[in-house]
């Protein structure tokens, strides 16, 4: 067994979210502190921090060489508040540029940031995938809130000599997953046919399972160093056949037909569910090529298996 003392000495935030539960099941970070408001589970390791407060900070970085801040404020459905930009901007830019700079001044060596691809946009023409180096596209709070943390990311680790990683992955699945995803599993295990047949768009995911093994390589790979990194599970499917693999995964049978796409479209705005037609029929693919290149790195793990975990949460059940 890897000596205790050989464990990067790490700082979580969002240790009590979907993705933050998965790091923190991963052996680099059996010892790591997990900070933030709520407790994780099964984690002994763990300080209340409110990240836009400013609070002294020098105690949770105390010889602490690396902070993974996944925790944010994600999308929220039917929004009420008066400025939803300023409440996005609260949490992921001030709160994200707060930490930075506290650990910035505690000496932390390297700062990985969870971004989302969204940063470059909603979606993608057909066979056109993002790429490393494309210009920044915001088109929802969400998505400005992490391009203006990004960017302040980078000013802080220039002035203090802290190493910024920051990684953007889109749609995240994997055991234990919410959200539009959790939609698509109850979907696809639905008695009846879906009008999905027509859609011929193309999405990149990413498994929770190979976003992890990613962010483990960059705790300590030299070429992470101030790096922005594409992730995906590098297969990319169009809603017909991500219905039938899920529903083949979880032991059911997907009825899928061809429904032409304008009265889809007609149908859905009437309900007034547009958004849901674009979830549906966008496409928004990721090339990852740079990262494997400069990593050398590939997904270790296969889509199928994946989806399958999916399944193993009696939610979905």
């Amino acid at each position: 067994m890897e000596p205790v003392n050989a464990l990067p000495k790490i700082v979580l935030t969002g240790g009590s979210g979907f993705l933050g539960h998965h790091l923190l099941k991963n052996e680099a970070f059996r010892r790591a502190l997990a900070i933030g408001r709520t407790p994780p589970r099964d984690h002994q390791y763990f300080q209340i921090v409110s990240f836009d407060a400013d609070d002294d900070l020098a105690g949770v970085f105390n010889d602490k060489e690396i902070v993974v801040h996944v925790a944010a404020r994600a999308h929220v459905m039917n929004d009420t508040s008066k400025s939803p930009l300023n409440e996005f901007r609260l949490v992921n830019t001030v709160g994200t540029l707060n930490l930075a700079e506290k650990a910035a001044i505690a000496g932390v060596k390297r700062f990985i940031f969870i971004s989302t691809v969204k940063v470059l946009g909603e979606q993608t023409e057909p066979g056109q995938a993002f790429k490393n180096g494309d210009s920044f596209n915001p088109q929802d709070p969400y998505s400005i809130s992490k391009v203006e943390a990004e960017v302040g990311l980078k000013l802080i680790g220039e002035a203090h000599g802290m190493e910024i990683v920051i990684i953007r992955p889109p749609l995240v699945y994997g055991k234990g997953v919410k959200g539009n995803f959790a939609s698509l599993l109850k979907l696809a295990r639905f008695p009846i046919p879906l009008p999905f047949g027509s859609i011929q768009n193309k999405r990149s995911l990413v498994s929770v399972e190979n976003l992890v093994d990613l962010i483990v390589v960059c705790l300590t790979h030299p070429k992470a160093k101030n790096q922005t990194f594409l992730v995906s599970d590098d297969y990319d499917m169009d809603i017909s056949e991500l219905i039938s693999r899920l529903a083949e995964a979880g032991g059911y049978k997907a009825y899928v037909f061809g429904f032409p796409l304008t009265m889809l479209y007609v149908s859905l705005r009437l309900l007034g569910k547009l958004p849901i037609y674009e979830r549906l029929c966008g496409s928004m693919q990721v090339n990852i090529e740079d990262t494997k290149s400069q990593l050398s790195w590939s997904p270790p793990f296969k889509v199928n298996d994946s989806l399958s975990n999916c399944w193993l949460s009696d939610a979905h059940r």
